[in-house]
């Protein structure tokens, strides 16, 4: 690991808004401050900006001009409502500063579409979709990847919410922009509330959890979505993962697959977190391992981050090597085909009707 004074392969950023997603890139930069810098960030308000110089040690700024005037980013993350992310993006791209939007970059394919615009015209822009990058996910995908499984053919995913979830289904099965045929439907269940963003619940109380069911048919392959989200935070609602090929398949930490036609094999995914017991390396993850194999492996050791935030931090080194010339990692495209089978989806549950999808003009 880079000593925390050599600042040669620091990534230097900046942030656009100041909401509850915004503090996961904030704790990221404080926790590893030898790999990532924010130079800036930019909120309207003067009192949040206040809580943030004092709290976070960060610059901040009322407009994306005087961000621009005072700091020079690699690149800008973009944490604002969907609502007005296009119109921030748009202002970025004028000045010439690559983004890193949070999802989805924009309200619908309408609001999108002049962003494809500036990406043609040599735009930088990339989606900071994290699941697929975060410990577990990204090691049973890899499993997948690697052909032990056979030929995929079926996923169920039930961890996320919309775009992220049909994120998942995509990379699991290999999909790039081909047409889904979509079912979906609702079911409404009592559940008691566990924690929130503010913390712990303060009562009992209990809600209906309103689970959103869908089929999406690739073909000769399928995607199974199910969640509600008051999963999130749940105590009670773990997340679930099915993965299956022809030759085996992933369910969950089970991987099971044939060596050959006669001889089956069983494997556990395991984590590996130091600071258990009685070991003295600190506290993080070193990463996982399913049977002789390490499938994941933690690149940001020994940082104290949540499995989000180490997906978050990945994010941004890859936003980074975009920059430089590498390749994409989220495009603009992959992140408007997932949250246009989402607003079908949507469709679809709303009218109880087969919906069906169709190219669209990001699809190449």
């Amino acid at each position: 690991m880079n000593s925390s004074t050599d600042t040669s392969t620091r990534i230097d950023f900046a942030i656009i808004g100041s909401g509850w997603r915004s503090e996961f890139f904030l704790r990221i930069a404080r926790e590893l401050p030898d790999r990532f810098r924010v130079v800036g960030l930019v909120t309207r308000s003067e009192t949040t900006g206040q809580a943030i110089r004092s709290g976070w040690g960060v610059p901040t700024f009322p407009s994306i001009d005087q961000l621009v005037q005072h700091t020079a980013p690699k690149f800008a993350v973009v944490s604002v409502p969907r609502q007005v992310a296009p119109e921030t993006i748009t202002r970025l791209a004028g000045h010439g500063i690559p983004v890193l939007t949070e999802t989805p970059p924009g309200l619908d394919l309408d609001a999108i579409a002049p962003l494809h615009r500036l990406v043609a015209e040599g735009a930088i822009i990339q989606v900071a979709e994290q699941y697929h990058l975060s410990p577990l996910l990204s090691a049973q995908l890899a499993i997948a990847r690697s052909g032990t499984l056979g030929e995929i053919s079926q996923v169920m995913v039930a961890q996320c919410h919309d775009y992220h979830g049909v994120s998942i289904i995509r990379r699991a099965l290999g999909v790039d922009f081909a047409d889904a045929r979509i079912t979906a439907s609702t079911f409404r269940s009592p559940l008691q509330v566990g924690p929130g963003r503010s913390g712990d619940p303060e009562r009992e109380c209990v809600v209906d959890a309103n689970q959103v069911t869908a089929r999406f048919e690739f073909g000769d392959q399928l995607g199974v979505y199910d969640f509600a989200p008051e999963q999130y935070f749940s105590w009670i609602r773990a997340n679930r993962l099915l993965i299956r090929g022809d030759r085996g398949e992933i369910n969950d930490l089970e991987v099971r697959y044939l060596q050959d036609f006669r001889t089956p094999m069983f494997h556990t995914i395991r984590r590996v977190d130091t600071g258990e017991g009685g070991n003295l390396e600190g506290r993080f993850l070193r990463g996982l391992i399913s049977g002789d194999e390490w499938v994941y492996h933690n690149p940001f050791m020994p940082g104290r981050l949540s499995d989000d935030e180490l997906a978050i931090a990945e994010c941004l080194v890859r936003m980074s090597a975009h920059v430089d010339g590498g390749p994409e990692f989220y495009s603009l495209a992959e992140a408007s085909q997932d949250h246009y089978l989402q607003l079908l989806m949507q469709q679809a549950v709303t009218t109880g009707e087969v919906v069906t999808s169709t190219r669209q003009p990001w699809a190449h």
